[in-house]
C-alpha cells in the first residue's frame, strides 16, 4: 500500500489531532494571567477550543494539520496579532500591523529530520498568499534546546526568514510574501520529495 499525505486547516473537528501537550496549551492564545487563571482551573484544552473557535468565525483558517497515512505528523498555527494576546510580551514586540503572526509549529517526533518543518512554513505561506497577507512574522528563540511553543530562530533562517528586530534570545523574524510567490508551487512537490525520503517502513500506519 503507497504512502498518503495530506494537510488540512485545524477545525474544531480535528482539534483532537493536535500532540499532546499542544492540544492543551494556551501560550500564544491568552495572556500571562489569563494563561494561569486557566490552568489553574484545569480547563486549557476548552480555552484552546474557544479561541480556535472565536479566530475561525472571525477571520478564518488559523492552523494546519499534515497527515501521512492518516497519523498526524505536524502542525503549524497562526493569525494576526490581535488575535494572539502573548505576542505582545515578547521584548521585540510588536509584530507588525501588515503581518500575521506565526504562533507556532510542531513536527511530531516519528516524522523530524525529513524537511516536514519547512513544508509546514510553506502550507501557511500558500494560505495567507491566498488571502492577501503582505507578510509573516515570528518570534524565534536564539537559544532553542527542544520542542517549545517558541520556534527555533536557527530554523526559521533556514527557511527564509528575515530578522528584523533582533535580541539575544526572542528576535523577530519576518518574510515578505511577494518575494515567495513560487512557494505556492513548491509545497506539493516538497510534500512529494518529504515521501520520497521515508521508508514505507517508517511510517506510522493508523492503529
Amino acid at each position: 500500500m503507497g504512502t498518503t499525505r495530506r494537510i488540512v486547516n485545524i477545525t474544531l473537528d480535528n482539534l483532537d489531532d493536535l500532540p499532546w501537550p499542544c492540544r492543551r496549551c494556551v501560550f500564544w492564545e491568552l495572556d500571562p494571567v489569563a494563561r494561569q487563571r486557566a490552568e489553574d482551573a484545569g480547563d486549557p484544552a476548552l480555552e484552546k477550543e474557544a479561541w480556535i473557535s472565536a479566530a475561525l468565525l472571525e477571520w478564518g483558517s488559523c492552523g494546519k494539520v499534515c497527515y501521512v497515512n492518516d497519523v498526524p505528523a505536524a502542525f503549524a498555527m497562526y493569525a494576526p496579532p490581535s488575535y494572539v494576546p502573548r505576542s505582545v510580551a515578547f521584548p521585540t514586540s510588536p509584530v507588525s500591523a501588515d503581518a500575521v503572526l506565526l504562533m507556532t509549529a510542531r513536527v511530531l517526533p516519528d516524522f523530524a529530520g525529513a524537511g516536514l518543518g519547512r513544508v509546514m512554513v510553506q502550507s501557511v505561506v500558500k494560505d495567507l498568499l491566498r488571502r492577501g497577507v503582505r507578510a509573516v512574522e515570528v518570534y524565534g528563540d536564539a537559544n532553542w534546546h527542544r520542542p517549545e511553543c517558541v520556534l527555533p530562530a536557527d530554523f526559521l533562517l533556514s527557511v527564509g526568514f528575515k530578522t528584523v528586530r533582533p535580541h539575544h534570545r526572542y528576535p523577530r523574524l519576518r518574510i515578505e510574501l511577494r518575494n515567495v510567490l513560487t512557494w505556492k508551487e513548491d509545497v506539493e512537490a516538497a510534500l512529494e520529495k518529504l515521501i520520497d525520503s521515508m521508508t514505507p517502513e517508517g511510517v506510522p500506519n493508523p492503529a
